[in-house]
């Protein structure tokens, strides 16, 4: 191999093969990782997927470990789980939508008054 040239050999043929340059991959927007967002008050999945329910709404209040969303991942339904009890503070999903790993749905204030 030389710069963007290639010898290839199928079935016994040698072939060359040149190729345009290679592109660099894009960058990913950054998102918390899942680590950052445990104990805090920011619902999100480890996995993505799609929403099929949110199970609660701004105002609300929930405990911890309650189930707030239901998420569709490779034909499975996972329930998300509150970190924490609290008030929900934002839904920042919705029903249908498509989301990727650690993207906050969900913000959740603290019992303690806490702004997360």
């Amino acid at each position: 191999m030389k710069d963007n040239n290639w010898e290839v050999s199928i079935n016994g043929k040698k072939f060359k093969v040149e190729s345009e340059a290679i592109m660099k991959p894009k960058k990913r927007p950054k998102t918390s990782t899942r680590k950052e967002q445990l104990g805090s008050g920011i619902v999100s999945s480890a996995i993505p997927g799609k929403v099929v329910s949110i199970l609660v709404l701004e105002g609300e209040k929930v405990k911890q470990g309650e189930v707030v969303l239901i998420l569709e991942a490779m034909k499975m339904q996972n329930e998300i789980k509150a970190p924490l009890g609290g008030v929900i503070k934002k839904v920042s999903c919705a029903t249908g939508q498509r989301v990727e790993a650690n993207v906050p749905l969900l913000e959740i204030e603290s019992e303690r008054g806490d702004n997360v």
